[in-house]
Formats: structure tokens, sequence, C-alpha cells
């Protein structure tokens, strides 16, 4: 079976051997992609993939409580609408029992996040529309980048002072 990692920018390539040393993740096998951003370059990247592949979703993720650094196993998508009614899907994400993460739901969005009331989450910009494709194997493992700050995720991310 194919196994593919799915990264939304190079510069998350980092967080490949951090997840192999601080999570124990078997990746040497697995071919990275790099989509870009957002619900068209995902679906574009990904259309073709086998749906049966295993997919490994490793990338930055804002927290509005959630200490910077840390690992988020997902175990939960939504997408993020903040300003709607209506009750918005949710999808599962296959559980691969890391033990060194905390677990968590995570709200996909357009938008980078500034803000919010949810708690034990993380935000990001792509889980959801990967999930939406109908992989059978995906796991998503979430570095806690910034606390809904732009600024803090552009040092990190981007050595910006």
């Amino acid at each position: 079976m194919a196994k593919y990692i799915i990264q939304a920018e190079e510069g998350e390539h980092e967080l490949i051997e951090k997840a192999r040393e601080e999570l124990g993740l078997d990746l040497s096998d697995a071919e990275v992609l790099i989509t870009g951003v957002g619900a068209i370059n995902i679906i574009k990247s990904l259309q073709g993939l086998d749906r049966d592949a295993e997919l490994y979703n490793i990338g930055y993720a804002g927290s509005a409580n959630f200490d910077l650094g840390t690992w988020v196993e997902v175990t939960e998508v939504r997408l993020n609408h903040p300003n709607v009614t209506y009750p918005e899907p949710r999808l599962t994400i296959h559980n691969a029992q890391c033990t060194n993460c905390r677990q968590a739901v995570c709200y996909t969005n357009c938008d980078f996040v500034l803000a919010s009331d949810y708690k034990d989450c993380v935000f990001d910009m792509e889980l959801a529309f990967i999930a939406a494709l109908g992989f059978k194997n995906l796991h998503s493992f979430k570095y806690v980048s910034d606390n809904l700050s732009l600024h803090s995720y552009h040092e990190l991310t981007h050595g910006v002072e």
C-alpha cells in the first residue's frame, strides 16, 4: 500500500523528522507531497491518489490553549465557519494511538484564526478538505505553532522577528 506524508508548505518539512523522533512514527517509506494551502490546492494535489493509500497529514496548527510545541493527534475534523448557525460536518480521523500526543478536534478554516472560544482543539487550513476526499487510512498530527497569533506563527515557521 502506498504511504504519503501530506504537508501544505515546504516549511513544514522539518516536522517529519521531529515526528519520527518525538512520536515514533515510521515514515521511512512515505513519499512527501507538498499541496499548498487551502481547499483548491488540496483537491488538485490529492484527487488522483488511491483512496486506500495511507496518508499522514503532519503540519502546523494554531490553538487557543495548547502550549506551543505540543503534538496533537487529530481524532475528528470539522469545517469552521464561526458566523453560521447550521451544524458543520464532522469527519472522524483514523486514530494511530500516539502515546506522546494530546488528542483533539481540528477545525479547518479558510483564513488564519486569531481568536476563538473553542477549547482543547487546533486550527488548520487543510485537514477537513483532505478528509472529505474519502481516504480510508488518514492520520493527522499537528504541531502547535502559535496561540492564534499570526506574528508567532511567522516567527516559528519563517524566522521572522
